[in-house]
């Protein structure tokens, strides 16, 4: 089963031989091998690059063990460029390669070369490259499937693989169980064996038991604001532990730079500003969080507010919450501030849509609520509703947009319908 993941490589494509480093970076086992050893190299070689001119090495492969030397893979390449012609670089699994960024630094000196490397540990995947690079590497993060490419390698009706996603999420191995514990057991699995394992390793936590407690507070309210000084709260309240906010701040900052957790800012839209604290975290797959919690607590109105999320970032916006400020009057006649929120402002370059999540318009006192932040926004880009009804795109008298969920993400133009 090959599943195409073109956004991912028309961007390889853009950005083939600009002299840059490419960095495709992104969660473990979501598909960043995939992408170049596969349907980049396919796509090389239908285009008539020679297969000599494609020097593909996969670090973690023990036959490769004497390249993990720095000179030894130096004097490897360096053997393999024959001609003046363009030689493309393939290093998989680049952090088994001892002093991996001093060597990509000096593949940067030869001429005619074009280098591309992934990563599955979070040395690589925690950004370290790229700042190491200082804009002489370019970053391709890849995330686990979308709904729409998980849509297009099922055998079920869009409702049948809806349940199956919201539940188990997109990470592209899970498609290869037909049974629902083998897919739970697997995701759990993944999140213990390998996430965990890898930040406990990297950053030498001793105490591993703060740091699943913090995962399952976070898993239990995405979406919800919070912070680290909260956070301590809570667990001094409930959990009877005290940890500081600046632990807690640690450890979320090594979630984020294992692509596990988003964390996304509020923005004041009439102040034009951001405004620091409160945040909110999303999981960069809801199968993953949803294992975390035991496959307890899988309410779709969250989690469907989560895929949005992602499939907003999977797109190229940045994302961030919308906060609308607006002086009314009490029963009392005492005016007042209240605050109004809009769950996701998308931008990208010149475009930018306000959006709300709602899982369902039942009544007018639930469509005010939803309509009441976007009402009070005065600028003129474009307002959307997203609902978990299947309904088509359409348009209030108001200008606001309300559009199915499905065909929200399936269709990658859904925002400008």
């Amino acid at each position: 089963m090959e599943i195409k993941r073109d956004y991912y490589l028309e961007q390889l494509k853009a950005r083939e031989n600009n002299g840059l480093i490419k960095v495709i970076t992104g969660l473990r086992r979501s598909g960043k091998s995939y992408l170049l050893f596969n349907l980049f190299y396919n796509y090389l070689i239908e285009k008539g690059i020679n297969k000599s001119h494609i020097i593909a090495v996969a670090l973690d492969d023990l036959t490769n063990e004497k390249l993990r030397d720095p000179y030894e893979m130096l004097n490897f390449l360096k053997s393999c460029i024959k001609d003046d012609n363009l030689y493309y670089i393939f290093l998989d699994e680049i952090q088994y390669l001892n002093r991996f960024e001093e060597v990509l630094n000096s593949l940067l000196h030869i001429k005619n070369v074009d280098v591309y490397v992934t990563g599955s540990n979070s040395k690589l995947l925690s950004k370290d490259i790229i700042t190491e690079f200082r804009g002489r590497g370019d970053e391709i993060q890849v995330y686990p499937l979308s709904f729409k490419e998980f849509f297009s390698v099922s055998d079920k009706t869009v409702e049948e693989a809806w349940d199956d996603y919201f539940n188990y999420g997109g990470m592209p191995l899970v498609l290869s169980y037909k049974d629902s514990s083998q897919k739970a057991d697997y995701l759990k699995g993944l999140f213990d064996k390998v996430y965990i394992s890898d930040i406990i390793e990297r950053h030498n936590i001793k105490n591993r038991i703060e740091l699943d407690e913090l995962l399952n507070i976070l898993s239990s309210g995405i979406g919800s604001l919070t912070n680290p000084l909260k956070l301590s709260k809570v667990f001094s309240n409930t959990k009877g532990n005290k940890i500081s906010d600046k632990t807690i701040n640690k450890y979320i900052e090594y979630l984020e730079d294992a692509f596990l957790l988003s964390k996304v800012q509020r923005y004041d839209i009439k102040g034009k500003k951001y405004i620091n604290s409160p945040y909110k975290y999303y999981f960069v797959d809801i199968g993953l969080r949803n294992a975390r919690l035991n496959f307890r607590q899988v309410e779709e109105n969250h989690v469907m507010e989560n895929i949005i999320y992602n499939e907003l970032k999977v797109r190229g916006y940045r994302v961030d919450i919308g906060i609308v400020n607006v002086y009314d009057y009490d029963k009392k006649g005492k005016r007042i501030l209240k605050n109004y929120e809009v769950d996701f402002i998308a931008s990208k370059g010149k475009d930018k849509y306000y959006i709300q999540s709602a899982f369902s318009i039942e009544n007018m006192e639930k469509s005010e609520q939803e309509t009441n932040s976007l009402n009070n926004i005065k600028d003129s880009f474009k307002k959307i509703i997203i609902v978990r009804n299947n309904i088509k795109a359409r348009k209030d008298e108001n200008g606001i947009t309300t559009i199915g969920l499905y065909n929200f993400l399936l269709d990658e133009n859904s925002l400008n319908l």
